[in-house]
């Protein structure tokens, strides 16, 4: 179910950094595996799970979005494109993962041999293995947060505009017995007096 304000956003937003912290913890886990590679693996496995689940958090999955209606979608899409997600509404691939960690390429190629130093090497390689992965799931969060954000103003100013109404206001005109004191000259203020009395007294 989508956000309907912001604070109920704001709420979605920290689930899913917690949501975020604990996967980035088992990743970090990951390279206690005596196995080369299974930590990459375990990383796909993870990224797999959490990208579309924080899509569907708030309410950005791509089987949310086909329930909409054409305007809305094209109006989601736009600010997708925006922030640069090629994540958020889509079917999240294998392939997609494996470019988003190649991207961070240099942590991953860090954790890797850094497993194999003596004695502090699984400690760097976990901390590394944790920080990339927190690094891409809370960017991910951000992204979401941004497009369902903008999302919910536009829906906020097209509600205020539907329900905006020009208050009555009185059409009768305003003659001399409004005027103040009553007087007839008032209401031709904007004439100098010197003609308002085209035939002066000699």
């Amino acid at each position: 179910m989508r956000a309907r304000t912001i604070e109920e956003l704001e709420q979605v937003r920290k689930e899913c950094k917690s949501m975020v912290t604990k996967r980035a913890a088992a990743s970090g886990g990951a390279v206690l595996v005596p196995i080369p590679g299974a930590d990459v693996l375990a990383d796909v496995g993870i990224l797999m799970q959490l990208l579309p689940a924080i899509n569907e958090k708030f309410g950005l999955s791509d089987k949310q979005l086909e329930g909409l209606d054409a305007e809305t979608k094209s109006m989601i899409y736009g600010f997708i494109t925006s922030v640069g997600s090629k994540l958020i509404g889509r079917i999240i691939t294998r392939e997609a993962i494996v470019r988003i960690l190649q991207k961070m390429g240099i942590r991953i190629a860090t954790k890797q041999v850094s497993k194999f130093v003596p004695l502090l090497g699984q400690g760097l390689a976990a901390a590394l293995g944790f920080t990339a992965m927190r690094a891409i799931g809370n960017r991910h969060v951000d992204e979401c947060y941004e497009v369902a954000k903008r999302l919910l103003e536009q829906q906020t100013a097209a509600d205020t505009a539907r329900n905006w109404t020009v208050p009555e206001q009185p059409l009768e005109p305003v003659g001399i017995a409004q005027l103040p004191n009553r007087d007839p000259e008032a209401a031709i203020p904007l004439l100098p007096p010197a003609n308002r009395d085209k035939n002066p007294k000699s």
